[in-house]
């Protein structure tokens, strides 16, 4: 039986992780620091519903904290590590960049230095979207470069890629990379778009549409991501023979080494997003047009051929279906 250490469990993406390889009989740790973020009550009630499986243990830790990070280590022998903990939200990092820097920087070398010396067969953490920062060619591949980014948190993450390439390089520590795009669905965070929207429409609040609601995003559902995830940890990441050091891809190398996009292949524009999301209420949005924000790009769109050719897999849950479902755990959580 294999045992998954999943960061940030507590979190969205990590919860629903956990949840399905609980569901599959997995023995899962999860480590989080359950920080107030965002609602922390939010964050107790998806643990307290991963309690629930004989296979979760949970430890309340601090990835910042090397010490906490390799008392996990010690106490637990992973055949997987998934690293999902991180410090998101673009514009949150315009205000609070140290976060980002201790979070997504400090944690992740601890992670890297525990996998390293306990000799982790597999290392596979969350990258973003957001690395491809200021570049207009859509869709967006990994063979791009991702030189620009437009956000502190774009940086980091970017930083993250590197870092584990580094490490997979020195080490031989298989590491793979996911550039989640626009994740959305039950359970989400409560700082991202949909949850706002929602929220404030029911409560007959106007809403702030960005760029005037003209930005386009690959929103992906949260069940396409996880098997996403699921896919790729299952697959150790190895060198890739066809790598030519000439002519380099970012994506892969001659060290154990990948980097995936995970999106929807279908970019959507904003303003059909909320039309989605009013049709699923039965209610009509208040718009506050707005310019565009600081660190926002106009869209995202992902090239997901490496994927699918990789592990045969390709998000396609429609925006209209997953929006439903949405709406339907909204209702039933916050009894609206």
């Amino acid at each position: 039986m294999t045992t998954h250490l999943i960061t940030g469990t507590a979190g969205f993406i990590g919860f629903h992780l956990a949840k399905r390889l609980l569901e599959r009989g997995e023995e899962i740790v999860g480590f989080d620091n359950v920080n107030d973020y965002y609602s922390v009550s939010l964050k107790r009630d998806r643990l307290s519903e991963l309690k629930d499986y004989k296979g979760f243990k949970f430890i309340e830790g601090d990835l910042a904290n090397q010490l906490d990070v390799d008392a996990a280590f010690r106490s637990y022998d992973f055949e997987r590590v998934v690293h999902l903990a991180a410090q998101a939200g673009v514009r949150y990092s315009l205000t609070n960049p140290r976060a980002y820097t201790e979070s997504n920087i400090t944690g992740f070398i601890n992670i890297l230095e525990a996998c390293r010396h306990a000799k982790t067969p597999h290392l596979t953490y969350a990258s973003s979207s957001s690395v491809y920062g200021g570049g207009t060619s859509m869709p967006f591949a990994t063979s791009q470069s991702v030189d620009h980014p437009l956000s502190l948190y774009a940086a980091t993450k970017k930083s993250n890629e590197l870092m584990a390439h580094t490490y997979s390089h020195l080490y031989g520590l298989p590491t793979t990379g996911l550039r989640f795009f626009t994740v959305y669905g039950p359970w989400g965070r409560p700082d991202m778009a949909l949850f706002l929207f929602t929220k404030a429409i029911l409560e007959g609040r106007p809403i702030e549409v960005f760029n005037e609601g003209k930005m386009r995003r690959d929103f992906t559902y949260i069940d396409d991501i996880v098997e996403g995830v699921d896919r790729t940890s299952q697959q150790i990441a190895t060198s890739d023979a066809n790598w030519d050091s000439g002519s380099p891809t970012p994506a892969s190398s001659n060290a154990p080494y990948r980097v995936f996009n995970i999106g929807n292949n279908e970019p959507v524009e904003l303003n059909h997003f909320i039309e989605c999301i009013e049709n699923s209420l039965g209610l009509k949005a208040i718009r506050n047009l707005l310019p565009m924000q600081p660190g926002d790009v106009p869209a995202t769109y992902a090239d997901i051929e490496a994927l699918e050719q990789a592990v045969g897999f390709r998000p396609s849950t429609p925006i209209e279906v997953g929006i439903d479902r949405f709406v339907e755990w909204y209702r039933k959580y916050y009894q609206v």
